[in-house]
């Protein structure tokens, strides 16, 4: 009898031993990860924190069961990010998904702790001090960065194919941004020799009429608009202002397309932001963001306005439709 009461109790014992550990592992598993979304405005028509909700739920994450979604959004009011991003620290998120720049600085600026992803960076994140270097960022924030050196010459290259004949082109720039002097030098060092570039400036939206006006006072046959936050917001207007002043225009986004502009050539940003989330999926599953390399474009897409083409009295090039990604009526 005490045999039997001695293996009873060891097989008791057994199972208690295995269903702990089990019990224990299974509320490891169903633990809910806190994601604080930090974003400037929409992107291409939807919020960056749907974006994020759809790429993580490619990869098996469900609201509710594995993560919470903090989402702040500054609604095109760049000065309402730092605010936004305490906030988000307040609420102890386990990460940030910082989507613009701007919305990128204002959580780095909230903590060093917190890992922060960055889904799309326009300016180059080493210069800005986001990260120490591209291949190891060092600190709290990686990611991927829109920004590529060959981008603003390649433009330029596009609307001359656009443009046969074009000679004398006017580059819109905003002076607070230091890269786009950067770019500049770039496009000056590779350009051809038969193509005048004339630079007008824009700090705000109240200096776009002035900067238009002097274009056609310098006579210019088209317009490249080099990548910023503002113009991105303004794209509807800038589009306009080209269309007014007859100007074929090319930027990086394809909003400004959408909008009437004739042409953007630039990253594909539904890729930056597909591999934003596996970055968030590794750090939530304990890789470090210091130690994951920064992530630079490698698609590119092209997009025409052929409406806008035939208003300008312009005929693509069978050589540059080829070439197109995506044609807008």
């Amino acid at each position: 009898m005490l045999r039997k009461t001695v293996l009873a109790l060891a097989f008791v014992l057994g199972i208690w031993s295995i269903a702990v550990p089990l019990a224990a592992e299974a509320q490891q598993a169903r633990r809910v990860y806190k994601i604080g979304v930090l974003s400037l405005t929409m992107f291409d028509g939807t919020t960056l924190a749907k974006v994020v909700v759809e790429g993580l739920g490619r990869r098996g994450y469900v609201v509710g069961r594995d993560i919470v979604i903090e989402d702040k959004s500054a609604d095109g009011k760049a000065d309402r990010l730092p605010a936004l991003a305490s906030e988000l620290v307040g609420l102890k998120v386990d990460l940030i998904v910082a989507g613009a720049a701007v919305a990128i600085r204002a959580a780095h600026d909230a903590t060093t702790t917190i890992p922060i992803v960055m889904a799309f960076s326009g300016e180059d994140p080493v210069k800005s001090g986001f990260v120490a270097s591209l291949g190891r960022p060092g600190g709290n924030v990686t990611g991927v960065t829109a920004v590529a050196r060959d981008l603003a010459p390649k433009t330029l290259e596009l609307l001359r194919d656009a443009v046969p004949g074009l000679t004398r082109v006017a580059v819109l720039t905003n002076p607070a941004r230091p890269e786009h002097a950067e770019y500049l030098r770039i496009v000056q060092a590779v350009r051809p020799q038969i193509v005048q570039l004339q630079v007008l400036e824009a700090a705000g939206p109240d200096q776009y009429d002035a900067a238009f006006a002097a274009m056609t006072q310098q006579r210019a046959e088209g317009l490249v608009i080099f990548g910023d936050v503002m113009f991105t917001r303004d794209s509807e207007r800038l589009a306009e202002l080209a269309r007014v002043h007859a100007l074929p225009s090319a930027y990086l986004h394809r909003a400004f397309v959408v909008a009437g502009g004739l042409m953007a050539y630039g990253p594909d940003l539904r890729q930056l932001l597909d591999l934003a989330t596996e970055y968030i999926d590794q750090i939530l599953k304990g890789a470090n963001p210091g130690s994951l390399p920064v992530q630079q474009p490698t698609t590119f897409k092209l997009a025409i306005n052929i409406k806008t083409a035939k208003a300008l009295g312009l005929s693509i090039p069978q050589s540059l439709r080829l070439r197109v990604d995506e044609v807008i009526e």
